[in-house]
């Protein structure tokens, strides 16, 4: 049509070709109006389906990233030691500070553990769960994960979840450690106790560090694991519809979890490895799971699967009234008992009744 037509003359043919559109449409949709109907049903189901799933996530997302877990330490139940401060580096070059703790007789040393502590705290809580390891000859290596305590903070922003940051803290400490002892012509095994979050980061770290020997594990937990309990848990409160929110698949949670831990990861610029992976993927190595029988935030449940992974020698305690990281507290006799005997059969190398550190 030339440049210089009639507005209103092309105005009229554009009108007369959407009313033939429009018409070749409509005969179409007469002649297939059951194919139309099931069409528009089925991107009207994915239409909703993709709406609500975006409206889960995004709830889902906020609780994981920024909301603070009612598992911080509260009024401090232990003396606070000093020890000889060292700064080291984490795997990715992050300034920590760690604190060495020396039996005070040079001649009952027994071996070198890390303690890497529950979130929300700091090196110093150490003393409320090793002290007897420090009295047994062990030298204790306490530090402070990023972001916390004396460590660089900086921008980062820690979660209650172990994250490769995590991860790249404790092998920055057990690599320290390992060279110290190595220019002293000592062993380089080393052991490793670990606290909630730690004892996730600690469990990952020893995945990839052959030198870590043995292990006590309190309170760990699984991060994907953990996230579907907690969306199954929490679906209540942002579903309206109950017959909908009760019966969701396994499939469901499962692509939930997938997208909430990617959406995270990108969100927070930092990964969330499978505990639960690392513990398959473990050559095996002596571990002691430890877990209080009455956690409301992280179920016992966590640590009997994590325990079910993992390949022998290794034991578990659930502490019947114990709740979070709170084992010590309410048994503290048998927890230093028994975690003595761990270290002294594993790490040391002692001869040790079995049924010690099994509590029998």
């Amino acid at each position: 049509m030339p440049l210089d037509a009639d507005p209103r003359l092309v105005y009229c043919i554009g009108m007369i070709e959407l009313y033939l559109l429009s018409s070749v449409i409509g005969d179409a949709i007469v002649k297939h109006w059951a194919a139309f109907t099931i069409a528009l049903t089925c991107l009207t189901v994915i239409c909703v389906s993709l709406y609500f799933l975006n409206y889960y996530v995004k709830i889902i997302l906020t609780i994981f990233c920024d909301t603070p877990p009612p598992l911080l330490m509260g009024p401090v139940d232990f003396a606070r030691i000093e020890g000889e401060r060292v700064r080291f580096r984490s795997f990715d070059g992050t300034s920590l500070q760690g604190m060495w703790y020396h039996p005070t007789d040079p001649t009952t040393y027994r071996g070198t553990i890390v303690f890497c502590h529950e979130y929300g705290s700091n090196m110093y809580s150490f003393a409320r769960y090793t002290q007897p390891l420090l009295a047994a000859g062990y030298s204790i290596f306490a530090f402070d994960f990023r972001s916390h305590g004396d460590s660089v903070h900086g921008s980062y922003h820690p979660v209650q979840w172990a994250s490769d940051k995590e991860l790249g803290d404790v092998l920055g400490a057990t690599g320290y450690i390992e060279t110290v002892l190595r220019e002293q012509g000592q062993d380089v095994r080393i052991g490793l106790f670990g606290i909630s979050r730690g004892a996730a980061s600690g469990l990952l770290a020893a995945a990839s560090d052959p030198n870590v020997t043995a292990i006590v594990s309190d309170s760990a937990f699984d991060t994907q694991r953990t996230l579907v309990t907690y969306m199954k848990r929490w679906v209540h409160i942002f579903a309206s519809i109950r017959l909908i929110y009760e019966n969701h698949t396994e499939r469901f949670w499962t692509l939930m979890k997938w997208i909430v831990i990617r959406k995270a990861q990108s969100k927070l610029h930092r990964r969330f490895p499978s505990v639960a992976r690392a513990m398959k993927d473990m050559t095996p190595r002596p571990i002691f799971f430890i877990h209080g029988k009455r956690d409301s935030y992280i179920s016992y449940k966590q640590t009997e699967y994590l325990h079910k992974l993992a390949a022998d020698p290794k034991y578990h305690w659930i502490v019947p009234k114990a709740k979070h990281n709170q084992a010590v507290v309410i048994n503290p006799d048998a927890y230093a008992k028994r975690t003595v005997a761990f270290f002294d059969k594993y790490l040391a190398g002692l001869e040790v009744d079995e049924s010690v550190i099994r509590g029998e």
